[in-house]
């Protein structure tokens, strides 16, 4: 039987700390979008920097391919390990105090990627990745921990929504990270444009630039330390986890009306324990063939999707640069960079924040694995239809309006779809002792995934001819790349329809039920929930639930 504190939060009404929730969770993901996007604009100013004799002027400075896969890829690394390491430390030492110190990580790795210590190429660029690596494993860390917050505070009507607006934050950091950009290279243009005639193409002040653009990543979750750090542990982890019932219910009524019982919850669960059938199991590990059988299935659900849904989505970001693929000679450092991140806030307001948006409005009534199969396929649609005439039509046309609103649709359907998802269902399926730490599994998982498509896109995409572009490997061709993406779909399509469960209009107790996930638990069907909030006496049957055992 469900205890009292959490059967209150699962049926409390929309109120003042779910928001407040929403946004401490969310200006992490916020700062994870902004740090991870704002690169590609800096790269250009970087490139113009320091590879400003390696090409022609009409290719501006650009950077070899092993540098351009080493920047991409090295806070993809700290990633994996930050969601490892942080999503286990969630579970082993509470959610709260883990979530504290990975901002503390974010914000001083993001001041770090700024000063990079010198201002030699080698040395920059050596010094920037390896603050990239830390602020990966502090924006992997926040992962697990939002998710799992966010998932344990909302009751379970609206949590779907709660989750994704925490999620969707992420289209807000890309468009604070486009304009922050814009707002910079546009001052220092103006700054520049009389005081330094004789470097017109790479004014001096863009080494300053770069830097200041990643520093001020770091202001909005430093702004949100306080109220991350003065935020109560969740119910679920100190009533399940820490034993403590009492001290869960008295957190729980300090931060809003929430309907919490009056009864001491201990004394009650020591009725509980002498009237139930059968001795509780002891806890099994991540490790036994208890959580294989229970769990290992949703497991590989959840790690397979996200994996596969990453792939596409990193390599249509890189694939962006073909379409403002801009002549070099008509644009000095500033201009150029203003010209990639206004492309980027365009993309966002037109396609990447709608995504989110459509996504937190829908998920509750559609359901997460549908929401999930319907992304992937509209995913595939869109990527084959990029794929099949780009050789012929659309590499001369990447410009025009439609092969945009092609590649547009693509990502909307990405965000409204398996890239939130993936997000949410890991946050809902696992027993609480284990929940952040397979979300932390299944998004490294993801972001192998990242890897894999940035790597491979880099180097797939690229033409057969190799004398066509200088400086870069020849590949197999953007049309084969795209057709690629595409069956990754079908196949995460299909991962979807026979793996994932569905874990909407349910508590997260009943989630961990291997029994309940076939059908679907709606509010008037939680007989024993509501028995409990009326105050009624479970019959025995009732009182006997392994979950809470677990």
């Amino acid at each position: 039987m469900p205890l009292k504190v959490l059967t209150a939060l699962d049926h409390a009404k929309t109120q003042w700390f779910h928001f407040k929730a929403i946004v401490i969770a969310g200006m992490g993901t916020f700062t994870d979008a902004y740090d991870l996007f704002c690169i590609i604009p800096v790269s250009k100013l970087i490139g113009r920097i320091y590879y400003s004799d390696e090409y022609d002027k009409s290719h501006g400075g650009m950077m070899p391919q092993a540098i351009v896969s080493t920047m991409a890829v090295i806070a993809l690394v700290g990633m994996v390990i930050g969601q490892l390491t942080f999503g286990t430390l969630g579970d082993r030492i509470g959610r709260r105090r883990v979530y504290g110190f990975a901002l503390v990580l974010m914000v001083m790795s993001s001041i770090q990627c700024g000063f990079s210590i010198c201002k030699t190429k080698k040395c920059v660029l050596t010094s920037l990745c390896f603050f990239r690596f830390l602020l990966g494993i502090a924006i992997g860390g926040d992962y697990p921990l939002s998710a799992t917050i966010m998932s344990e505070f909302s009751n379970k009507k609206t949590r779907g929504a709660f989750i994704a607006a925490v999620f969707s934050m992420q289209g807000c950091g890309i468009l604070a990270g486009a304009g922050v950009t814009m707002a910079v290279t546009s001052a220092f243009n103006l700054a520049t444009k009389s005081s330094d005639r004789e470097n017109r193409d790479t004014p001096e002040s863009a080494d300053l630039a770069w830097r200041l653009i990643l520093m001020i990543g770091a202001i909005p979750a430093a702004l949100t330390f306080y109220w991350r750090m003065s935020m109560p542990e969740t119910a679920r982890y100190t009533a399940l986890i820490q034993k403590d019932v009492r001290k869960a219910t008295d957190d729980m009524r300090d931060l809003g009306d929430v309907d919490l019982p009056t009864i001491d919850e201990n004394s009650e669960l020591q009725v509980q324990q002498q009237m139930t059938l059968v001795p509780p199991p002891p806890p099994y590990g991540l490790f036994s063939k208890q959580f294989l059988r229970d769990h290992g299935r949703h497991l590989f659900a959840c790690a397979a999707a996200w994996l596969i849904v990453d792939i596409p989505f990193y390599s249509s970001t890189l694939f962006q640069s073909h379409i403002y693929n801009l002549k070099m000679e008509n644009y000095n450092a500033f201009e150029e960079a203003y010209q990639v991140a206004k492309f980027q806030a365009i993309f966002a307001v037109c396609w990447t924040i709608p995504g989110y948006w459509a996504t937190v409005y829908f998920i509750d009534s559609f359901g997460r694995r549908k929401l999930q199969m319907l992304g992937f396929f509209f995913m595939a649609v869109f990527l084959f239809a990029l794929a099949g005439p780009y050789d012929k039509y659309w590499h001369n046309h990447v410009h025009g309006w439609l092969f945009i609103v092609l590649y547009g649709f693509t990502f909307f359907f990405s965000n409204f779809g398996p890239n939130t998802t993936t997000f949410i269902v890991p946050a809902e399926l696992f027993p609480a002792r284990l929940r952040s730490t397979c979300h932390g599994i299944s998004g490294a998982a993801g972001k192998v995934g990242a890897i894999i498509g940035t790597l491979g896109f880099l180097w797939a995409s690229q033409d057969k001819d190799r004398d066509k572009k200088k400086g870069w490997k020849p590949g197999i061709g953007m049309m084969n790349s795209l057709v690629i993406l595409g069956g990754i779909c079908v196949l995460g399509l299909g991962i979807t329809y026979f793996f994932t469960p569905e874990t909407k209009g349910r508590s997260l107790e009943t989630n961990e039920s291997e029994e309940s996930q076939p059908r679907e638990i709606e509010d008037d069907q939680m007989h024993e929930e509501i028995l409990v909030l009326e105050g009624s006496t479970p019959s025995p049957i009732s009182v006997v639930h392994p979950l809470w055992w677990r």
